[in-house]
């Protein structure tokens, strides 16, 4: 597997190794270790050169947003009135804490974004008195998740 850094080389051990962290992040680097049959520091020194490489984002914890209240989750397509708007909107958008992604896109869309609401009075809020009244919106399209079917990383 190549990254955007030419100098990268990733071995059969460094994919057993990100194979096993990306099941579970808190897995113990002794166990992981003693699965593949080198030592901790062996490890250590990977995960080091994986990281500086720029391949590793960092470990995080995911929370069920259902367990918080939040159960409607929809991609908003955005049009812009003009290209020049977007940085401004985006800043915009930041600034809003239902939006969880946003990405430039080709296509109709200006901008789409994915936004995370406790229900559908809640999104219809969030679109009406945030994302539409942000300027340089000129207007909005709506799709909601009704259930989500393939959640994955990229295969190592």
């Amino acid at each position: 597997m190549k990254s955007s850094n030419s100098n990268l080389k990733i071995d059969g051990i460094d994919k057993r190794i990100l194979r096993f962290l990306m099941e579970d992040a808190r897995r113990p680097i002794l166990e992981i270790a003693r699965n593949i049959g080198i030592s901790g520091a062996a490890i250590h020194q990977r995960l080091r050169k994986l990281e500086n490489s720029g391949l590793l984002a960092g470990s995080k914890f995911v929370l069920n947003p259902r367990i918080l209240g939040y159960t409607t989750l929809a991609y908003i397509g955005i049009f812009l009135d003009r290209a020049m708007s977007n940085p401004q909107a985006v800043a915009a958008l930041e600034k809003i804490p239902e939006v969880l992604e946003c990405h430039y896109t080709t296509g109709n869309w200006s901008i789409l974004i994915k936004v995370l609401c406790k229900d559908n009075e809640h999104l219809m809020h969030v679109l009406n008195k945030k994302i539409q009244q942000i300027e340089g919106v000129s207007r909005t399209e709506t799709f909601i998740s009704l259930d989500q079917q393939i959640d994955r990383q990229l295969k190592i």
